[in-house]
């Protein structure tokens, strides 16, 4: 069995893709509970994650004579902090985007008001902003940065 890090959002909610009924209202209660179940989660992995980090740091913390060995882990260390400090940034991505569901603004793109879609949803649950619209601040923000 594949460990939960290795599997995708879905598979980690434990819910399959979406299947939209026909003529159902877009971010309909179902579609809300399906991303809220997403999101969930995706926060709550993350946050073992950090509960991991924090254990194996204290657990592992030595402080080792040799200067190459000490070395060594604390760029480890410090690895490990980098990336739990990007996640720390994607839960608080996560609830906002919990909030948004709460008031019922989830799902539409910030930009141009569009729906987002569900399959584009269910890839990135904290997209805020329709394919199209991303794709030309990606553009943009290219054109400026380099």
């Amino acid at each position: 069995m594949a460990d939960k890090k290795s599997l995708g959002l879905l598979a980690q909610a434990g819910v399959e893709a979406y299947q939209e009924s026909p003529n159902e209202e877009y971010m309909s209660d179902e579609q809300l509970t399906h991303f809220r179940k997403i999101l969930e989660a995706w926060r709550n992995q993350l946050r073992e994650e950090v509960d991991r980090t924090k254990s194996h740091m204290q657990d592992e913390a030595a402080n080792f004579p040799d200067p190459v060995d000490r070395a060594s882990q604390e760029e480890e260390f410090a690895l490990e902090l980098r990336t739990r400090d990007r996640e720390r940034k994607l839960i608080k991505k996560i609830e906002k985007t919990l909030g948004l569901i709460e008031s019922d603004d989830f799902g539409f793109c910030k930009t141009c008001g569009i729906e987002i879609g569900i399959r584009r949803l269910e890839a990135r649950p904290t997209a805020d902003q329709c394919i199209d619209c991303k794709t030309l601040s990606e553009i943009k923000e290219k054109q400026l940065g380099g």
